[in-house]
């Protein structure tokens, strides 16, 4: 059987997760994941949290705390959240010495097989601190797009930009300095060496890439593409175990893939298995299915420097699908932790039950562009579109119980192998899409609520609801636990009779 490593890139570890992050990569894997499963699929998904950005620098400043102590309260938070709202990852990513341990090892091998070259690279710098500036420490326009936004991966095009292209660059941190562009040796990875096979890569999985990835990959391969720095001259992160760059640190962005690796490894260890190495299981040989899922702003770092990483090592299985998203707005505004304009998922999880949380995220979820999160039109289209109709279809089918087995008919038949056709085209992952499984389960409830039901067609009814709360399990996470006494086996559209049961009901209003 094919393994299927599902991977949702943890968060930056400086703050907790609000529902922007739930609604985007986050559901969407446990979504995956549990139905993968529900049809018979070795998963494995692993998340955690990203502890080496400097983002955490910043934003520790600013809250008056030490980096460390933040991002170790920020990792708590993320995984108290993913349990609050039913996001059941089976591995998460701490920050320890074998993480330490397994992000140099990755890079070491890159080193001695001779892919990395040393280059002098264009910082900004502070002579009044005489510090370099990257990534967060930086700010101004993108080179390529022209958006306001600090160095590394532009939210507004997806490109990497690197921190001396910056147009008009500034300190986040002491932004009354001047700045200077000053050049230091770091270690690259030239991804131009690794064109050709790209391009075949990209060649044979662009029709799977949504629209902003696909044009960030179209553009990026349109001209020369850049050396990639592995190693910075700056103090916060992985220290870099080379020699020619002494008191520099690994790259925070370039983790990504030995990042993967451990949260697979981790995912496998707490089901029991025991693993030579933690790049075992992504192995070619192994034949595993890699399936991401991520932000559309991270794409150049897993799918263009992160699968060239790959490229450059050889021996590994390349990801077959990149499940992006966009934006999620609060309020038609983005969510700013930094101006309190922010929602988390444990607060909301503490006055909503989490099913309902789930089918509204995905209703409303950021697929191929922006959408929005309000909270009262989540109260009226969770009401009008869930609770009441499902408690009616719940109440219809608990009428019939107890009364033994009943004849399902051919057409009961034909119409649930439909209904599970519709539900499995949008979790597939070539064309994954929350909000179609949203709409197909909105859709489906609606035809079982209009359904009127007498004792010559009951067993069709009953048949139906229970295999729709099959298709739904994925989304409606405690429903289907409660409803569903054989939860974990797959969805049966072909049953000849079925005997009806009482059905739990969801909470007319929020806790």
């Amino acid at each position: 059987m094919v393994r299927t490593l599902v991977i949702a890139p943890g968060p930056t570890a400086n703050g907790d997760l609000h529902l922007g992050h739930l609604a985007g990569p986050f559901l969407s894997a446990d979504v995956y994941a549990r139905h993968a499963r529900a049809t018979g699929g070795d998963v494995l998904f692993g998340t955690g949290v990203h502890f080496t950005q400097n983002y955490i620098v910043t934003t520790a400043r600013r809250l008056g705390l030490p980096p460390e102590e933040l991002r170790e309260r920020s990792a708590g938070q993320v995984e108290r959240t993913l349990a609050a709202v039913g996001i059941a990852p089976d591995g998460f990513v701490p920050f320890d010495d074998r993480y330490i341990k397994t992000v140099r090892t990755f890079f070491e091998r890159l080193h001695s097989a001779g892919r990395l070259r040393l280059k002098g690279v264009a910082f900004p710098y502070l002579p009044g601190t005489g510090e370099y500036l990257t990534d967060a420490y930086v700010r101004g326009g993108c080179p390529v797009c022209l958006a306001d936004g600090c160095a590394g991966l532009c939210e507004g095009c997806g490109h990497w930009i690197a921190s001396g292209e910056l147009v008009d660059p500034h300190s986040t941190l002491n932004p009354d300095e001047p700045v200077e562009l000053r050049e230091c040796e770091v270690l690259v990875l030239p991804l131009e060496e690794h064109r050709e096979a790209l391009v075949a890569y990209f060649a044979a999985i662009g029709g799977r890439l949504r629209p902003r990835l696909a044009q960030m990959v179209e553009e990026m391969l349109a001209g020369p593409l850049p050396d990639y720095p592995i190693t910075l001259p700056i103090s916060w992160g992985i220290p870099a175990p080379f020699p020619e760059v002494a008191g520099q640190v690994l790259y925070a962005d370039t983790e990504t893939i030995a990042w993967s690796m451990h949260a697979s490894a981790l995912a496998a260890e707490r089901r029991g298995e025991v693993l030579s190495a933690d790049d075992e299981l992504w192995f070619a040989e192994a034949e595993p299915r890699v399936v991401y899922f991520f932000g559309s702003d991270a794409g150049f770092a897993f799918a263009v420097a992160g699968v060239a990483m790959l490229i450059a090592l050889g021996g590994y299985a390349l990801p077959e699908h990149f499940v992006t998203n966009e934006f999620y707005e609060l309020d038609n505004d983005k969510f700013s932790s930094s101006r309190g304009h922010v929602v988390t998922g444990q607060e909301l999880a503490a006055e909503v039950p989490r099913d309902l949380i789930r089918y509204y995220l995905a209703a409303t979820a950021p697929d191929f562009q922006r959408t929005n999160f309000t909270r009262e039109a989540m109260t009226k289209v969770v009401g009008s579109r869930l609770v009441g109709p499902w408690n009616r279809v719940a109440e219809k089918a608990g009428a019939f119980a107890g009364r033994g087995a009943l004849p399902v008919s051919e057409r009961s038949r034909t119409a649930a192998a439909r209904m599970l056709a519709r539900f499995a085209a949008s979790y597939d992952p070539r064309r994954f899409s929350l909000t179609g499984a949203a709409f197909t389960l909105t859709e489906q409830l609606a035809r079982l609520d209009a359904w009127e039901v007498t004792d010559a067609d009951a067993g069709d009814f009953c048949h139906e609801t229970d295999l729709f709360l099959r298709c739904a399990a994925p989304l409606l996470v405690d429903l289907a636990e409660k409803g569903l006494p054989d939860a974990s086996v797959p969805a049966a559209p072909h049953a000849t009779e079925f005997t009806p049961r009482k059905l739990p009901r969801l909470a007319e209003t929020p806790r």
